[in-house]
């Protein structure tokens, strides 16, 4: 989807009048811009941070800022302040004289984010083994269940946040919440890369089946097996990588 589908899509949003296509990403615009400088400024943040995550804005798009502010119907300073937001969360290039585009797939640093997040995931589920309460395991299975739906209906999106949030889950109740923030700000270049690996139902079963594993080793406190389970799971988008990167080399850079 082109930079200037998604503006006329979240300008057909604001003026009442949703067609079909509009509807498939009204998560995108779920609420009218709200009227202070700063709330204004954080909605349109907000709302082009997901869009570029979720790829409606794909890697090396143009984004106008006169453009940006005219659909959002704000002044072009908050745009611009949005832009260095966006820049420092590494989601857009900004080049002087030549305008903002969105920012390529880093390999590099799509690797490194990935290899923290191993080392620190497969620490917090050895910890998690065996010391999860009911409340916990029974949120994990209820996620589950809900992954289940998600695979029938190829529902990617959902499917990826509940991904997320089971492994959100599991860092909560070890009391690591704030290092699964920090785990998931390093791998905003991996999130990019996912959701282009399950927009192409890349393995979606294999993923599911390693969730139910890592539970059932979690539930029986198997610390080593839940910690080889996870490492599996984790290193299961090295394959795929090579295999988007072929189809989609536009998208991607290695520096």
């Amino acid at each position: 989807m082109t930079f200037r589908k998604v503006l006329d899509i979240i300008k057909v949003y604001y003026h009442g009048s949703i067609d079909r296509e509009a509807i498939t990403i009204q998560d995108l615009t779920a609420r009218r811009v709200p009227g202070s400088r700063a709330s204004a400024r954080e909605f349109v943040y907000s709302t082009l941070r997901q869009s570029i995550l979720h790829l409606d804005l794909k890697p090396g798009t143009k984004m106008s800022e006169q453009e940006i502010s005219e659909q959002f119907k704000v002044s072009r300073t908050p745009v611009r302040e949005v832009f260095v937001h966006l820049n420092q969360d590494g989601l857009v290039e900004i080049y002087p004289q030549r305008g903002t585009y969105v920012s390529l797939i880093n390999l590099r640093a799509l690797e490194e984010g990935r290899w923290v997040r191993e080392i620190v995931e497969k620490a917090v589920i050895e910890e998690a083994a065996g010391r999860l309460t009911e409340e916990d395991l029974h949120k994990l299975e209820s996620n589950l269940a809900a992954q289940e739906v998600c695979y029938r209906n190829k529902n990617y999106l959902e499917m990826l946040g509940l991904d997320d949030e089971f492994h959100g889950t599991i860092f909560r109740a070890c009391g690591k919440e704030r290092t699964y923030e920090m785990v998931k700000q390093l791998n905003i270049d991996l999130y990019r890369l996912r959701v282009l690996r399950l927009s192409h139902d890349f393995r979606w079963d294999q993923i599911l089946n390693q969730h139910r594993q890592i539970l059932q080793a979690l539930r029986e406190g198997k610390g080593e097996e839940a910690k080889r389970i996870m490492g599996e799971h984790l290193r299961m988008v090295i394959v795929e990588k090579d295999q988007l990167l072929a189809d989609y080399p536009e998208y991607f850079v290695d520096l």
